[in-house]
Formats: C-alpha cells, sequence, structure tokens
C-alpha cells in the first residue's frame, strides 16, 4: 500500500487545553496522527522529496541520521511502500552489531533500508563533495536527502501545516531540531501571528540556520529548553511528560516535543503571552524514539516515559 499524500485537517485531532487559570488558551494539532508508520513534520518533509525522487526517475534515496533518528526510520517506509531502496547513513560505527537491540534501527531493517554506518568523526564531514564522491562509487547514483530531511521541498511540504482554520490563532510553536518544519510554519503563517520556535540542541546556532530559510520576521527560537542538549533528557522533563499524559491522554516524545510544551507552560507561567492568548502548538510526532530512550533511562536508573 502507497502512503497517501492527500491528507487534509480532518486527519487531525486538534486538542485544546485551558492553562494558569484559563487566561491562555492552548491547542495542540495532533501532526503526529497522520500517516501510516511516517507521522507528522517526517511526513511533510518526505511528500515532495519522495514525489520528486519518482519524477527524476531515481531507484535509490540516500540520507543520513543517527542510531535514535525520527528521520531514519520514516525514510524507511518509503522502501515499505514504494519499493524505492534507501540506504540510511548512521552515525556511531559501534551500531554495527547491535541493530537488533535497537528498536528504531531494527524497525527500519525489518522495511528494507540498507545500513551504511561512519565514524562519528567521518559523520561530521557527511555532506563534503569528497564522501559523497565516495558514496556513489560504493551504492551508484542517488537522490539525496539531508540530515532530518531539512531542504526547499521538506520546507514546501512543512508550509502545508497550517491551514486557513489556524489564521485565528496569536502564536504558533513547534520544537527545531534542522529548522525545517518551522521555517515551513514561518512561511506560512500570517503576519499578525508570532512563531516561536524551541530548540532541541543546545547553542544559539539555530537562529542563523532558520534565518538563512525565511524571509519574515515574525519568529524567535527559544533557546532555554533544551534539558543538556539533543536526546538529553532530565528527571524533571520526564515528571512533565508523564503528567502531560495523564492529564491529557496525550503522548510527548522525549526528543522534541516534551522539550517545547514543558517550554509553552513554562512561559505562560512567566507571564510571556499576553493575557487572552490563542497558542497552536505542533505535535510533530516522534513517539518511536521513547522506547529506546526507555532502555537508557532503565539501566540509568531513572524513571520510564508513560506511553501507554
Amino acid at each position: 500500500m502507497q502512503l497517501d499524500w492527500n491528507y487534509n485537517s480532518k486527519n487531525h485531532d486538534l486538542k485544546s487545553f485551558q492553562v494558569h487559570g484559563g487566561l491562555t488558551h492552548l491547542w495542540l494539532k495532533r501532526e503526529d496522527l497522520l500517516g501510516d508508520g511516517i507521522s507528522g513534520n517526517k511526513l511533510r518533509k518526505l511528500k515532495y522529496n519522495v514525489l520528486e525522487a519518482i519524477k527524476e526517475g531515481y531507484t535509490q534515496i540516500l540520507t543520513f541520521g543517527g542510531g535514535y533518528s525520527n528521520h531514519i526510520l520514516a525514510a524507511s517506509f518509503i522502501k515499505k511502500n514504494y519499493g524505492i531502496d534507501v540506504i540510511g547513513v548512521v552515525r556511531g560505527e559501534e551500531l554495527i552489531d547491535k541493530i537488533d537491540e535497537n528498536p528504531t534501527l531494527k524497525l527500519a531493517k525489518q522495511n528494507g533500508m540498507q545500513f551504511h554506518f561512519v565514524t562519528r568523526e567521518v559523520y561530521k564531514n557527511k555532506m563534503s563533495s569528497d564522501f559523497l564522491s565516495e558514496l556513489k562509487d560504493k551504492f551508484g547514483d542517488f537522490y539525496l536527502l539531508p540530515e532530518g530531511g531539512t531542504n526547499e521541498l521538506a520546507i514546501k511540504g512543512c508550509e502545508e501545516i497550517l491551514t486557513i482554520e489556524d489564521e485565528k490563532f496569536d502564536y504558533i510553536c513547534c520544537a527545531v531540531g534542522t529548522g525545517g518544519t518551522v521555517a515551513g510554519l514561518i512561511n506560512s503563517s500570517s503576519d499578525n501571528q508570532k512563531v516561536i520556535g524551541f530548540s532541541a540542541l543546545k547553542g544559539d546556532f539555530l537562529k542563523d540556520d532558520v534565518a538563512a530559510l525565511v524571509t519574515k520576521t515574525n519568529w524567535e527560537i527559544q533557546t532555554d529548553y533544551h534539558f543538556g542538549g539533543y536526546a538529553k533528557i532530565t528527571s524533571e522533563l520526564i515528571t512533565f511528560m508523564n503528567e502531560f499524559k495523564s492529564e491529557t491522554g496525550i503522548v510527548l516524545d522525549p526528543i522534541y516535543n516534551g522539550k517545547m510544551m514543558y517550554g509553552i507552560y513554562d512561559l505562560i507561567k512567566k507571564g510571556y503571552f499576553p493575557k487572552n492568548t490563542s497558542i497552536l502548538a505542533i505535535h510533530t510526532g516522534g513517539l518511536q524514539a521513547i522506547d529506546g530512550m526507555n532502555r537508557l533511562l532503565q539501566k540509568k536508573g531513572m524513571p520510564l516515559i508513560n506511553s501507554k
């Protein structure tokens, strides 16, 4: 069964909350409910890239990611649904013999993805012309998808997240990894809206990355809610996510959406948003990362994320 790219807002569950005494109205757009296997912003990012690869006659796609990458897993479903070969260049040679111990890589392998593991040092230069040339010598011609799937076609797909009905919201919030999703939201936002990206990575570099992808200025990147950096997590964040799940029935992932939602709640408490503000948060999916994260948390003797 091929993926259905003709999804629309009817596929969403738009959940509303009243926070801080009802003075701020928060809505959550459930992009995590889109797609079959590929969900959320990964579905949006892959849409036009897959269609372009097919149009140009490519028989294989090559992309990059870490051992628990949402993008790697999402890309593997291209093989399952379309029969196009997909090569995943994965960071960390030590994972070669641990595929079956890693829930992300295990499922990607079951979907038919071919792996090419490289050292972290090599991975840092993954987009260099020399390395890409080596990959073409090894695998032949391929359609290149960057890490996280972010390129112009991915941004085009993410521009479709917001609909006409969403123009009523004052603020649009989402988590930020490579910047493609928030760039799409900025491009499709109204001038009277403000888009806030919550960085999942440590540092300020994402501001420059996003600025290079957009022309509007109605946005900002919050950098105080990364909890130590990419894929880093604390007991405080786990407690928040589990309480959120208990109160709403909605599961948040620990890499992106958990940090975003924590940040939104914290900003509301601090009075960042004016009274009677309406906020639309985007749940971008990524729930597959919970299984792997819980395995790591268990080894560290930390509380687990409730995803049931």
